[in-house]
């Protein structure tokens, strides 16, 4: 198993280019079972769950060419040939189910597997189930799989969310482009990745609007077609790597960075003392002369802050000028790194969904063990900060959501490896 190996105590300075986004491609690629046609996604970030996507959407009958080392994805579903997406591949990712919406809408049934992925809260998909009754399906949960089944054909309603769930409304939106009728989706989330899918949508022929907003409505069609659709700027990735010379010191150019896609987490950046800067390739980031000052975090969906950068967020904190109080509201188990970064020095202390952390002059390099996805990077940038070296296991996580981690960092001077154990 892998680990990486981070010596901290160096500036850095350069340039990186921001990927496509995850979350929007994993969105995008199981929109290709609503159409006959060819979809080509280009922008594609090269990540283990793009992969495992191509492995689910090929097991369902979509023909798959990836091009352009990967930055590119041709997909063509003629028809969906087996409507079961079963647990072996599902496991690997909890937003598999985003098949269920597609197969459902153009074929009348599915079979899904409930999810798997980070272990980071329940994520039910009650939402997503409810929301599909509500358009005419009937959901049989058995045995471990959703069974649905629409025989009729989807039919247009009105559903409101209980809360935004992001993968709910991702699902919901692009059954509806194929229900018969009007759906209006009440109380949706509005994050740029679902804005990103009424693009691609609208690009096949649906008819969408109110997206980006919380009431989407949809005015089905009876056919959809193919598109060309480039992915979306990953914010998390630009946010995460925005740290990085906050945390170490320097500077760095996020190459495509649009400040439109974290602006709640910039104000937050200069309320502790970053300076960003928006350029005509993307945006600069560099720290003010001494330490960062503490602030205060609320994790909300978006504009809010975002929860998948609350973990990079307390890494920059522990080493800040005062103490900082970070509120997680999306996700219950989300402060799983907090006894890792308490092993390289940090002071935090965890209450229910609230950890506090006081700063500390220091860190100091230590063995530590990732425990998902976005708790794996923030190992690394607390590394930056450190003092001698700190080891990071498990990070087979950050495969799943960085890609080129490794090189990225060593393309602003961070000292930083990866090593098979």
């Amino acid at each position: 198993m892998d680990s990486i190996i981070v010596q901290g105590g160096g500036a850095l300075s350069g340039e990186i280019p921001i990927a496509g986004a995850k979350n929007a491609a994993l969105t995008l690629m199981p929109a290709a079972l609503l159409t006959d046609q060819p979809v080509t996604l280009t922008n594609v970030p090269r990540l283990s769950d793009i992969s495992t996507t191509n492995e689910l959407l090929a097991s369902l009958g979509t023909e798959i060419a990836v091009l352009s080392d990967g930055q590119v994805i041709a997909l063509h579903t003629k028809e969906i040939t087996n409507h079961t997406a079963h647990y072996d591949i599902v496991r690997k990712m909890r937003a598999s189910i985003l098949v269920l919406g597609p197969m459902l809408a153009r074929d009348g049934q599915a079979a899904v597997s409930l999810p798997g992925g980070c272990a980071i809260g329940a994520r039910p998909v009650d939402i997503h189930l409810k929301g599909l009754e509500a358009m005419g399906a009937e959901i049989d949960l058995r045995d471990g799989y959703v069974h649905a089944k629409a025989s009729g054909g989807l039919s247009g309603t009105v559903y409101e969310m209980p809360f935004a769930s992001v993968g709910a409304t991702e699902n919901l939106l692009m059954a509806a482009t194929l229900a018969k009728g009007t759906t209006v989706l009440k109380n949706v989330a509005r994050e740029p990745e679902i804005v990103d899918l009424a693009d691609l949508l609208r690009a096949m022929g649906a008819n969408i609007s109110g997206d980006g907003t919380s009431t989407i409505t949809v005015e089905g069609v009876e056919k959809l077609g193919g598109a060309t659709h480039s992915v979306v700027t990953d914010r998390i990735e630009l946010g995460t790597y925005m740290l990085a010379p906050i945390i170490a010191g320097g500077e760095v150019e996020l190459l495509g960075g649009k400040r439109a896609l974290l602006e709640s987490f910039c104000q937050k950046l200069e309320e502790a003392g970053v300076v960003i800067t928006e350029t005509q390739r993307g945006l600069k980031v560099a720290r003010a002369n001494g330490r960062i000052h503490a602030v205060d975090i609320t994790t909300e969906p978006f504009p809010g802050f975002p929860t998948d950068l609350q973990a990079q967020m307390m890494a920059l904190l522990c080493t800040a000028n005062g103490k900082s109080v970070l509120s997680e509201t999306i996700f219950e188990n989300r402060f799983m790194h907090a006894p890792e970064l308490v092993r390289m020095g940090a002071n935090i202390d965890v209450q229910g969904g609230t950890a506090t952390v006081t700063g500390v002059d220091q860190l100091k390099g230590a063995p530590v063990m990732a425990t998902d996805l976005r708790a794996s990077v923030s190992l690394i940038l607390a590394g930056l900060a450190a003092q001698g070296e700190t080891r990071v296991a498990r990070v087979y996580h950050l495969d799943r959501g960085y890609e080129k981690v490794v090189s990225k960092f060593r393309g602003i001077g961070a000292n930083i490896e990866r090593i098979k154990e």
